[in-house]
């Protein structure tokens, strides 16, 4: 029997596709505006008699996920911005000793305190590696509830398939939102492969125990750790680029935008085709990696590109990066937890294409 469609916020439908796809360990500290993902899962984690704890602190949080992803657990974080920024270092260290997690940014504006608003000016922090050293890790972002609770899924196979944490990046405003979302079934964690490099004792095993660490005080065996992992970056960015396109084959000018930028580029691209204005849309799904090939093919067949974003410009230098000078790039945004409207952007559309 289908499942049928629920009504719920996407906080609460990230939450529940993370417990339907497996996850035995949550770990957090409450911040708005993701804090109905973290009672969601104290209720319904505790209810199946999985793990739920929430933490003294940010750091603890992740840095219990680190432990929790080196027993051989699925396991996962969530929080906004700024608890993003303390959980950093714990990213780095999970993205160094290769261990498979989920980290839900529900992102707020910014910087500092900033505000409990939406904002996207998380991007470089998600997608660059927020902590030190030389790493990255997935970036999903989803622009619907239906769209967040498919991505938690997927961000947990991915974390395992890679080896390596998993981020959705949500704005405030998809954590918020309720929408219809029809969810994929349940997967009991204990019918999950068993993971041979974890450390410790299973129980149906009597493997030794492993040493899960970061760590490498020989510069030439760090060396190549790093380049070892680099090698895998390179067939993560061949094989897991998503994103959408609408109408950009018609389109001389393209919209560029993520999550709620791509909504409302959505809004104004319909108010201009009422205007007898034909523009597209190109929406990375993955930000890290980028989809910056398909941009590249784009640019060569003499398409001009307006980023949308709800930050100063951050996505905008992914998406000159692609293009690589060979076609023309402009930027819309609103930062500080304004949201672009589409009678904003379609005036810079206007203006662009002097119409």
């Amino acid at each position: 029997m289908a499942e049928e469609k629920r009504l719920m916020k996407g906080n609460e439908a990230i939450a529940e596709a993370a417990i339907r796809a497996g996850c035995s360990a949550y770990f957090g500290y409450p911040i708005t505006p993701q804090n109905e993902l973290t009672a969601y899962m104290a209720k319904h984690m505790l209810d199946k008699k999985r793990v739920f704890i929430q933490a003294e602190s940010e750091v603890s949080a992740i840095n219990m996920v680190y432990g929790a992803a080196a027993a051989g657990a699925r396991t996962m974080t969530s929080s906004s911005s700024p608890g993003i920024s303390l959980k950093q270092e714990g990213i780095s260290y999970a993205c160094g000793a290769d261990l498979p997690c989920v980290v839900v940014n529900v992102a707020r504006s910014g910087p500092g305190l900033g505000g409990i608003s939406p904002g996207q000016a998380d991007y470089f922090q998600s997608t660059r590696g927020g902590g030190h050293g030389d790493y990255f890790h997935i970036v999903l972002a989803p622009k619907s509830v239906q769209e967040a609770a498919d991505l938690t899924y997927k961000a947990f196979e991915l974390a395992d398939q890679w080896r390596m944490p998993v981020m959705i990046l949500a704005d405030g405003l998809i954590g918020q939102m309720m929408e219809g979302v029809i969810f994929q079934p349940a997967i009991d964690p204990a019918s999950l492969p068993r993971k041979p490099w974890a450390t410790g004792h299973q129980a149906d095993t009597h493997r030794e125990i492993n040493h899960i660490s970061s760590i490498h005080l020989v510069p030439a065996e760090l060396e190549a750790s790093v380049r070892a992992r680099f090698k895998r970056y390179d067939q993560i960015k061949a094989v897991e680029s998503r994103y959408e396109e609408v109408n950009v084959d018609k389109a001389e000018l393209i919209m560029v935008g993520y999550g709620t930028s791509a909504r409302v580029a959505l809004g104004a691209m319909e108010l201009a085709r009422k205007q007898g204005i034909e523009v597209g849309l190109f929406r990375p799904i993955t930000l890290w990696p980028f989809p910056d090939k398909r941009l590249g093919e784009l640019a060569a067949k003499g398409k001009r590109f307006l980023s949308v974003e709800m930050s100063m410009g951050q996505m905008i230098e992914d998406v000159k990066l692609a293009v690589n000078g060979k076609a023309e790039v402009s930027f819309y945004g609103r930062c500080g937890g304004m949201i672009p409207t589409e009678e904003e952007v379609l005036a810079e559309i206007r203006r662009i294409l002097k119409k």
